[in-house]
This record gives C-alpha cells, structure tokens and sequence, in this order.
C-alpha cells in the first residue's frame, strides 16, 4: 500500500490533528447545537469525576469475579425502551473480546457504544461519540484499546492486505510510527492518539469538555485478565 503522507516519528499535536482530523461544525448540526444548552431532563446527575469512578469500580468487579451484572434484565430494558440517557459513551475495537458492557459489569442503557477495528476515530464514529454525548448526555467519553490488538499490529507491519482494510492503517500510523515496533506501545499510542483527535477535532465535543460537562478518558484493556489499565491523556 503506497502511503503520500509522512508523518513524524511523534507527531505534535496541531500537526497530527491538521493531518487527520476532521470536524463537525455546530452550525451545520443545529439539533447537537440545540442539544448542548438543552440536555435531556432525564439525563444522569452524577459528575464526569463520579461516572469515571463507576466504570473503574465495574471492572475491578469484574477482575475479581464479583459481577453484580446491573440492569440486564427484561425489566431495565423496558425502562428505558422510551428512552436511553448513557452515563458514558465508548470507542473501542471491534474484537469480540472486547465485549464493553460486561468488562465494566454494566447493562442496558447505562454506555452508548461505538466499535471498530483498531478503535479509531473516523468520521462516522466521531458524529456517534457526537450524538452520545451532546444528544444523550454521556459525561464520559472513553476511548478503549486492548491488548494483541491485531489491527494495530497489521498497521504496524504495513503489509499489503485485501479489501478495504487498509483504510484503517492511516488512522493508526502516527502511533505505529512513535512506538518503533513495540507493539504494547503503539496500542497505547494509539488509545491516546485517537482521544486526542475525538478532544479536539469535533467543535461539539471540545465545548462539552470546556464547560466541564463531559471528560475524556482512555484504557488499554488487558485480554489476559480483564483488567483496565489508564492511558495518561
């Protein structure tokens, strides 16, 4: 696959966000506008601080085998089948081990969800985590990598690979290119890269995390023990 752009071994913030970013305006999606002076009145009360401590105690629960698994029953569903006000929204990898709801220990209409191959932010997903966020009031906005992640380490070997998924690889470049062949290094790379691009690349979500209403986080979950381990942002 022959590439046209070079980025830096670690590229600096404006240039990685001028390279691959890309941006919604509010002007051009009056009902997110709208959204973020009008939050649902049902929206969860807890702060960004109080829904992060949350999504850490559940996979500590679920590290230890002590699963409460809250809100999975017929009932919460139909509690919410009018309406959904997620406590967090994700971007995670598409792997089906990776499963976000039960690594949390959590249930029916408490994450609003997005999942592709190598958890990367591309348009489609950023105009989600949009949604989840200033449409559903997440306050948390949670980027998720994984460790042996294959799509991280397919970009990391440049080969060529059929289909369409090599459009991944461009989003996961600059992360490959940092971690010079350490693969946990790009995936962790990689969770920071694509938190910063949601951060900062959507007018929507940067004026959310300026007026407090919304934190961005990122992990790196472990296959071989479930566990989640903070990405520094």
């Amino acid at each position: 696959m022959c590439e046209k752009r070079e980025f830096p071994a670690r590229p600096d913030r404006r240039r990685f966000l001028q390279a691959t970013s890309f941006s919604f305006g509010a002007a051009s999606l009056p009902a997110l506008a709208t959204a973020q002076t009008a939050p649902p009145p049902n929206a969860r009360d807890q702060t960004p601080a109080e829904v992060l401590d949350l999504l850490t105690e559940g996979n500590r629960r679920f590290v230890a085998g002590n699963i409460t698994a809250p809100n999975r029953n017929l009932a919460r569903l139909q509690e919410v089948a009018a309406r959904q006000t997620p406590m967090a929204a994700f971007l995670g990898c598409a792997d089906s081990r990776v499963p976000i709801e039960i690594v949390f220990d959590q249930g029916f209409g408490d994450l609003f969800v997005t999942r592709i191959a190598g958890n990367v932010a591309n348009p489609e997903i950023i105009a989600s985590l949009e949604f989840g966020t200033a449409v559903l009031g997440a306050k948390v906005l949670y980027v998720l990598g994984h460790t042996s992640c294959g799509a991280v380490a397919a970009a990391s070997r440049g080969e060529e690979v059929p289909g369409q998924i090599s459009s991944l690889f461009f989003h996961m470049r600059p992360a490959v290119r940092a971690a010079r062949g350490d693969l946990p290094l790009a995936i962790r790379e990689n969770v920071r890269n694509q938190a910063m691009l949601v951060a900062e690349a959507s007018p929507v979500i940067a004026r959310l995390i300026r007026t407090g209403r919304v934190r961005v986080a990122g992990g790196v979950y472990d296959l071989a023990t479930g566990r989640v381990t903070p990405v520094d942002l």
